[in-house]
């Protein structure tokens, strides 16, 4: 099965090809997949902000409602008839508790209007069953395995690791964004969450994907553009240790 031209999204500059099957990465960090017509998001880490507020680190409060405006946003642009949200989705266990009414209402809005996956990831246990959606601790469509953590099984796709590139350019200059990342065997995404950070694809976590045939593609302000690897640098200090 093939997608079908008006099924294509607006021009990413990217695609990335699993098991013959044509995925689509968006510059919002989402993937869109037009031959099944769905979209996937991965470590959304909703009410980050307040659970920090809750240890004394004021954040703004606004990172679940940007989060789920970015979701709307593709929603509309794309009109998946499936979303899978790949773990992570809340910051936490006591996360929906400190959902305002509001932001209930956008949740239960999203999940009603697609078959909206949710699955299980490190940080969230399954949501309440308000919020809609249903569960799963993993997924397999096509050929395809979505899952939380990596596991380099053929044919994944999984988040997890929140992975950024940092690309060198001319001089001194050097630009760092979120990325996809492949070995055009499983696939990792980038977190979408508002206040996650990332970690860098060159950094010894990514274990599940082999550095020999190792695709970036890095997230612009409206597209996607693959990226030599020759070209990426580390991070000055390593943050494989760092709390995923």
């Amino acid at each position: 099965m093939h997608p079908k031209p008006d099924d294509e999204p607006p021009p990413a500059h990217a695609m990335i090809r699993l098991l013959d099957h044509e995925l689509w990465p968006m510059a919002e960090g989402a993937l869109w997949w037009p031959t099944f017509k769905t979209l996937v998001v991965s470590d959304l880490h909703l009410e980050k902000g307040s659970a920090f507020a809750r240890t004394g680190q004021h954040l703004p409060p606004y990172d679940t409602r940007t989060t789920l405006g970015l979701l709307q946003k593709l929603i509309r642009k794309l009109k998946p008839e499936t979303v899978i949200s790949l773990g992570d989705s809340f910051h936490d266990v006591h996360a929906y508790s400190r959902l305002n009414e509001e932001d209930v209402r956008s949740i239960q809005d999203l999940t009603g209007r697609v078959d909206w996956v949710w699955v299980e990831g490190n940080h969230d246990p399954i949501p309440p069953e308000h919020l809609g959606g249903r569960s799963t601790f993993e997924l397999t469509l096509g050929r395809l395995t979505f899952r939380h953590e990596p596991t380099g099984d053929r044919g994944e796709v999984a988040g997890h690791l929140h992975p950024c590139a940092r690309l060198s350019g001319r001089g001194s200059k050097l630009v760092r964004r979120r990325c996809f990342v492949t070995d055009g065997q499983s696939l990792i995404l980038p977190a979408m969450g508002a206040f996650t950070g990332g970690l860098n694809v060159l950094d010894s976590a990514y274990t599940t994907l082999s550095r020999r045939t190792l695709q970036v593609f890095m997230t612009g302000q409206s597209r996607v553009f693959a990226v030599p690897v020759s070209h990426l640098v580390p991070d000055r200090q390593s943050r494989s240790n760092w709390k995923l």
